[in-house]
C-alpha cells in the first residue's frame, strides 16, 4: 500500500514534466517588492547606469541594497509593464502581460475565465512550498461561487492582513472604510478615513467628515496636519485642503522600527523564529512554519509610497541636504500627448514653493533610506534562518512596482510611460553563486513578467512543460548566463489615470500610444491598428539625445519611419490574442473577448530604420 501511494505521488509530481529533476534541495525564497521606488534612490544603480553614486537631484543612501548588489546579480535595465500598483503587481504574480490577463488597472478580477491561470504563490504551493505573505499585495483577485457571487480568493497559504494590523495599532498610519465608529453606527459611512497611531497607542484622525458627524473631534484634522507637518498635494487655484490629496511629505507618528513597514519586518522575523504550530500577530492567528517544507515568502513594503512620512530620526538627518529639484519648461506641454497632459494636470506640483519642493524631495529620499535599513534587517534574518538549517536560499529584490516623479515634468506620482516611472532594477542573491554570481551586472533588458518564471524555475519547476506554457517571461538565471534571447525592446500597457496607453522601449527610442478611444473594454478591439496617427495620441522620444523625454518626435517627418515601425511592432504584439474583460463590480464579470492571433508578433527583435 505504501509503495502504491509513493508511486501515485510520484506520478502526480512529475505529471507533464512540471517538476524538474531535483539534484539539489529546493531553496527557501524571499521575494521583496517596494512601492513607488525610484531607481536613483539607490547608489549602486546610479553607479551602474550613470557612473555616479548620488542621484542627479542630490544625496541618497542605500548601504543594504548596495550590499545585495555586491552579493548577487543586478538586472539594472529591468522595467515594469504598468506604472500603477495593481496591474504591475498582477503582471508580477501571473508572469503575464496585461493584454494576456485583461488586468489593465484597478479592476477586481476573477479567476474563473478560460484565459486565467494560477498565480505564482499557487504554483509554488504545488511545487511543495509553504507560502507566506506580509505587507502590501495589490493583486485584486476574486473567485465566483456556484451561486454566481464573488468572494475572496487567498493566493498565499498564510497571509497577514495589513488592514487588521493597522486596526490593532501595529502601524504609524492607516486608512479604512468606517461604517461604525467607537461602537456607534455612523450617519454616513466614511470612505478611506486616514488615521495616525501615536507611540502610546492613541488613534488620531484626519477626516473633516468625521468632524462633521462627530463634533467632539472638531479641529483634529488641523492638529494632525500641524503635528506631523504634512504636505498634501494641492491645486494652485483651489488651494490646500485639510484631508484631501496625497501626503507628499511629513514625519511618522512612530519611531523607526514601529512604522507600518517596521511592523512588517517584525512579523516576518517573528514568523521565521516561531517554533509553534500557531502564532499571534495582534488579533490575528497565523499558521507557523512546517520544518519539512521549503519556504516561499513575499514581503511587500509600502515605502516610499504616500503618505511619505519617514521616522523623525531619518527626516531630521535628511533635512540638512539641499536638492536640485527638476525644473519644468511649460513649452514641453505643447508637444506632450493629450492623455499625459490630462493626468499631469491632476498631479502637478510646479506651483509648490521652493521650501515645499525641498521638503517633498528630502522626505522621499529619507523614507527610501529608512526602507533600505529595513531591507537589510529582513534579508539578514532570512539568510540566517536558512543557513542555521543548512538550507539553500534565494532573495529576489524588486526596486519598486514602478517609479515616482519628484517634480519631473512639473508633477509627482507615476502612471506614465516615462523612464522615471517604469525603470525598476531587480537584484537576485542566492546561496548558489554559479546561478546568480556576486557583483554581476546584466544590462540586457528584463521585464516584470520574468519574475514569476525565475522564482518558479528556482523552486524546481520545469518551465518547458505544458503547465507553464502560458508564462510570458524568461528565467532570469538564463538571462544572466547568456542563454536566453536578447530583447531589442520591452513593452507595457496601463489604463489607469492616463486612460488606455501602451508603450514600447528600445535602447534608442521609446514610443507610446493610446490603445482605444474610451476606457470601456471589449468593443472594437483593434481600433488602434486602424486609427490615424493623431487619433492614437502618439509620443516618440530619442533616448540617446533626449534622455529626459521632453521633445515628442512622433509628428516629425524625419522620424516618420521610426514612428511607423515602432507603432506596427507594438500594435502587433498587444493585439495578438489580446484579452479584454468586462469584470463588472467586484470582479463578477464572466464575459471575455480575445482578438485574433498575429503569428510571430513578439519575437524580441526590432530593427529600426534610420532618421530620414
Amino acid at each position: 500500500m505504501r509503495l502504491f501511494i509513493l508511486v501515485c505521488l510520484g506520478l502526480f509530481l512529475f505529471k507533464d514534466g512540471a517538476l524538474a529533476k531535483q539534484n539539489k534541495q529546493q531553496p527557501n525564497i524571499l521575494w521583496i517588492v517596494t512601492d513607488d521606488h525610484r531607481y536613483d534612490a539607490v547608489r549602486a544603480f546610479n553607479k551602474m547606469l550613470h557612473g555616479r553614486e548620488m542621484s542627479e537631484l542630490g544625496y541618497v543612501e542605500s548601504p543594504n541594497i548596495d550590499k545585495l548588489t555586491e552579493m548577487g546579480t543586478t538586472f539594472v535595465n529591468s522595467y515594469c509593464h504598468s506604472a500603477v500598483c495593481a496591474p504591475s503587481r498582477a503582471a508580477m504574480h501571473y508572469g503575464r502581460y496585461p493584454f494576456r490577463t485583461g488586468v489593465y488597472a484597478f479592476e477586481y478580477h476573477n479567476n474563473n475565465l478560460d484565459h486565467c491561470k494560477p498565480t505564482l504563490p499557487e504554483q509554488m504551493a504545488d511545487l511543495g512550498y509553504q507560502t507566506f505573505h506580509v505587507g502590501k499585495l495589490g493583486v485584486r483577485i476574486k473567485t465566483i461561487t456556484a451561486e454566481g457571487k464573488t468572494k475572496a480568493h487567498p493566493i498565499y497559504q498564510n497571509d497577514v492582513s495589513f488592514k487588521q494590523m493597522a486596526k490593532d495599532g501595529m502601524t504609524d498610519w492607516g486608512k479604512d472604510w468606517f461604517r461604525t465608529f467607537e461602537g456607534e453606527k455612523l450617519e454616513k459611512p466614511i470612505k478611506n478615513l486616514v488615521f495616525f497611531v501615536s507611540p502610546d497607542g492613541t488613534f488620531e484622525y484626519n477626516s473633516t467628515e468625521l468632524e462633521r458627524q462627530k463634533p467632539e473631534f472638531a479641529g483634529m484634522s488641523e492638529e494632525v496636519l500641524k503635528k506631523y507637518d504634512l504636505l498634501r498635494i494641492y491645486n494652485e487655484k483651489k488651494g490646500k485642503h485639510l484631508d484631501k490629496g496625497m501626503i507628499l511629505a511629513g514625519v511618522s507618528s512612530q519611531p523607526a522600527g514601529k512604522t507600518r513597514d517596521g511592523y512588517y519586518n517584525k512579523v516576518l522575523i517573528d514568523y521565521l523564529n516561531n517554533t509553534d504550530p500557531k502564532f499571534k500577530v495582534g488579533s490575528q492567528t497565523v499558521n507557523g512554519l512546517e520544518a519539512d517544507k521549503p519556504l516561499f515568502v513575499h514581503l511587500g513594503y509600502d515605502f516610499p509610497h504616500t503618505p511619505v512620512i519617514p521616522p523623525k530620526s531619518y527626516r531630521d538627518r535628511f533635512q540638512k541636504y539641499k536638492y536640485d529639484v527638476p525644473e519644468f519648461d511649460e513649452k514641453e506641454l505643447e508637444l506632450m500627448p493629450r492623455q499625459i497632459q490630462g493626468y499631469r494636470k491632476q498631479a502637478e506640483t510646479d506651483h509648490f514653493s521652493d521650501e515645499e519642493k525641498q521638503k517633498m524631495v528630502q522626505d522621499y529620499y529619507a523614507f527610501c533610506a529608512y526602507g533600505d535599513d529595513l531591507i537589510g534587517k529582513s534579508t539578514e534574518a532570512f539568510i540566517k534562518y536558512s543557513e542555521d538549517r543548512n538550507q539553500p536560499w534565494t532573495i529576489v529584490y524588486v526596486n519598486g512596482d514602478h517609479g515616482w516623479k519628484l517634480n519631473d515634468k512639473g508633477a509627482v506620482s507615476k502612471c506614465t510611460p516615462w523612464d522615471v516611472d517604469t525603470h525598476n532594477p531587480i537584484v537576485i542573491v542566492s546561496s548558489d553563486k554559479k546561478k546568480f554570481p556576486p557583483g554581476k551586472v546584466v544590462k540586457d533588458y528584463t521585464e516584470f513578467v520574468d519574475i514569476a518564471p525565475t522564482i518558479l524555475a528556482d523552486g524546481g519547476a520545469n518551465l518547458k512543460s505544458k503547465q507553464f506554457a502560458y508564462l510570458d517571461g524568461m528565467d532570469m538565471a538564463e538571462v544572466a548566463a547568456g542563454k536566453a534571447p536578447i530583447r531589442d525592446y520591452i513593452i507595457g500597457e496601463s489604463h489607469a489615470a492616463t486612460g488606455p496607453r501602451a508603450f514600447i522601449r528600445t535602447k534608442e527610442f521609446v514610443f507610446s500610444m493610446q490603445t482605444r478611444p474610451w476606457k470601456k473594454n471589449q468593443e472594437n478591439l483593434d481600433w488602434a491598428r486602424k486609427a490615424n496617427l493623431d487619433q492614437i495620441d502618439p509620443a516618440l522620444y530619442d533616448m540617446v539625445n533626449d534622455p529626459k523625454e521632453t521633445n515628442n518626435l512622433a509628428f516629425d517627418k524625419k522620424y516618420k519611419a521610426i514612428t511607423e515601425a515602432m507603432r506596427e511592432k507594438l500594435t502587433n504584439i498587444i493585439f495578438d490574442e489580446r484579452v479584454e474583460v468586462d469584470w463588472e463590480k467586484w470582479g463578477s464579470g464572466t464575459k471575455s473577448y480575445k482578438s485574433k492571433n498575429i503569428p510571430d508578433a513578439h519575437d524580441y527583435k526590432l530593427d529600426l530604420p534610420g532618421v530620414m
